[in-house]
């Protein structure tokens, strides 16, 4: 692993130069980068660790969770609106269990986003020892909101080991309410509920939406370049690179949910970043139920292209830090096969999962966040965050914001 060296001695190195799937010239990207100090010679075991809490929408690592996953996402209300939600949940879930519990067992036999996020978190911690002393050490927590562990045994977790101070992380790097919003409900909720870290005695600051980072743009932007290798010279630039987000429904889209807008302004800065070599669009999958959902779904945008003699195509997974369902069965297996049926020769660009260039751009954004708090440059949560949306029915929206607002003090319910 490249990170099991000093973070020094990587930065001075080619490693990323080197790597198959890094291609920019080093220093240049360096330069943008925080300065890394070499890590204090004393030791910090005895400090109670700044957490970090990696907060997800999670997946089953194993079939046997599979049922339990798919209750708790249609369970909740800030992700899929559902009349009658109590009663109509639990019968949903029970009817996909079966088709889900093959999907999963098709792509290994479970999830690897736990996986990819506990590396994801160790690599980043580690650079933050070094890239902030003063707060170290760092320990990544994972908190996801329909799978284990569950942001009641990320809390636990964290009073075990004494934590008064963390940094609620979404590993969404797009805002949306029914994602980073219910996770950070469902951590108002469960902290209230267990009484550790809900009024006072953890102080916290959020780090709620990073769209346009430089480091994820180009952590993207590396990662079509190498997929677009796969075509021929003479093609390469007439390749469609087609961006594929998870979708929302309408009616969280028309109240004023800020998802899509940051979604199209990742897919700008990505393409700002490769010259606009190369036509694009950008689609959206994983609609479930009847209602009406963004669109256009990526699987009828790559059929309307094969009909107008596009088939050569890059699929790009703009809203996911690594890999899951939705990349590995649905565009992997599901839409590729559809592709195949149609003339397509489609491709995809690989998920984030432990690119040094990613995992570098969450360092220094988790780094700068700690040092602007510190100094007193940005308070516990940025602006928009305080904005709800113009059309918001969620009284539970208002009363996180206002307690994170606070830095986690206690406030009235």
């Amino acid at each position: 692993m490249i990170f099991q060296r000093p973070l020094t001695s990587v930065v001075r190195s080619s490693a990323f130069a080197s790597s198959s799937r890094v291609t920019l010239p080093a220093l240049a990207f360096r330069r943008t980068l925080a300065t890394v100090r070499d890590a204090p010679a004393s030791s910090a075991s005895t400090k109670a660790p700044t957490a970090v809490v990696m907060m997800n929408m999670g997946g089953p690592s194993t079939i046997p969770e599979v049922h339990d996953f798919l209750s708790r996402l249609f369970h909740d209300h800030d992700l899929i609106p559902l009349p009658f939600q109590s009663i109509l949940a639990p019968v949903i879930a029970k009817r996909r269990t079966p088709q889900i519990e093959k999907q999963y067992t098709d792509i290994g036999g479970g999830s690897p986003i736990l996986k990819w996020t506990r590396y994801q978190g160790k690599a980043m911690c580690e650079m933050l020892d070094e890239l902030n002393p003063e707060s170290a050490p760092h320990k990544p927590y994972v908190a996801f909101r329909y799978a284990k562990p569950l942001t009641e045994d990320c809390l636990e977790e964290m009073k075990k080991d004494g934590v008064k101070r963390a940094v609620a992380f979404s590993q969404y790097p797009q805002y949306s309410c029914s994602t980073t919003g219910s996770s950070l409900n469902e951590l108002f909720r469960v902290a209230r509920k267990d009484g550790y870290g809900a009024e006072g005695t953890v102080e916290w600051s959020v780090l709620d939406r990073w769209p346009v980072n430089q480091g994820l743009v180009e952590a993207f932007a590396q990662n079509i370049r190498t997929a677009l290798q796969a075509y021929p010279e003479e093609r390469r630039n007439d390749v469609v690179v087609l961006f594929s987000a998870h979708s929302l429904p309408l009616e969280i889209v028309n109240r004023g949910d800020p998802y899509t807008a940051e979604v199209a302004a990742t897919v700008h800065a990505v393409m700002s970043q490769l010259g606009f070599t190369n036509p694009w669009r950008l689609t959206w999958q994983s609609q479930v139920g009847p209602r009406a959902w963004q669109g256009p779904q990526t699987a009828s945008a790559i059929e309307g292209f094969s009909k107008i003699g596009k088939k050569d195509i890059c699929l790009v997974p703009i809203a996911f830090t690594s890999d899951h369902i939705e990349t590995l069965y649905e565009l992997d297996i599901e839409v590729k096969e559809e592709a195949e049926k149609l003339g397509v020769h489609l491709t995809r660009a690989e998920s984030l999962n432990d690119s040094p260039i990613f995992i570098r751009a969450i360092a220094d954004l988790v780094s700068k966040h700690l040092k602007d708090y510190d100094a007193g440059r940005i308070g516990a949560t940025g602006k928009q965050i305080q904005l709800r949306c113009p059309g918001c029915t969620n009284p539970k929206c208002g009363k996180t914001k206002e307690w994170l607002a606070t830095g986690g003090k206690a406030v009235t319910v």
